[in-house]
């Protein structure tokens, strides 16, 4: 007895997932650390790092939904569109943070050397949601064939 077969395309999925997992992980400790700070000190934690942070948050729920074998199959264009979703909101992390430390010269600060690293984090995250968006849809596009009448019945 063997392993159950599976399609390439959902170990290809699983594996891109486990990826994300790992970076929205990685995200969330890089912006909840100047959160921590903030509420140590009796500081009103800015709003940047707690989106960043519930961004992070999304993505890796989504992937541990995502980890159950059946949601990918059965969830079709939807899941297409929730993935582009966690793009946007990946696109403006990357984008608010960006513009924020891109150009920033560290000269010794650990703190903005370690946000200048998560700023290509979020991109990473942006970059690999945008391909997953895509190829849900694709894959959604070649394998969902209905009936011409009905359109109720897998053909």
């Amino acid at each position: 007895m063997g392993l159950p077969s599976m399609s390439k395309s959902y170990l290809f999925f699983t594996v891109i997932h486990v990826f994300l997992f790992a970076l929205a992980l990685a995200v969330c400790g890089l912006y909840g650390q100047d959160l921590k700070r903030a509420m140590d000190s009796n500081v009103e934690a800015d709003s940047k790092w707690i989106f960043a942070v519930v961004v992070g948050a999304l993505s890796a729920v989504t992937c541990v939904i995502y980890f159950i074998p059946f949601i990918l199959r059965v969830g079709g264009i939807f899941i297409a569109g929730w993935d582009f979703i966690l793009f946007i909101l990946w696109i403006a992390v990357f984008g608010v943070f960006g513009k924020m430390y891109i150009g920033e010269d560290p000269e010794g600060v650990g703190a903005i050397r370690r946000m200048k690293n998560a700023v290509w984090v979020d991109l990473a995250n942006a970059l690999l949601w945008f391909i997953l968006s895509i190829g849900m849809a694709l894959y959604w596009w070649r394998s969902d064939r209905r009936s011409r009448f009905t359109g109720r019945a897998h053909v």
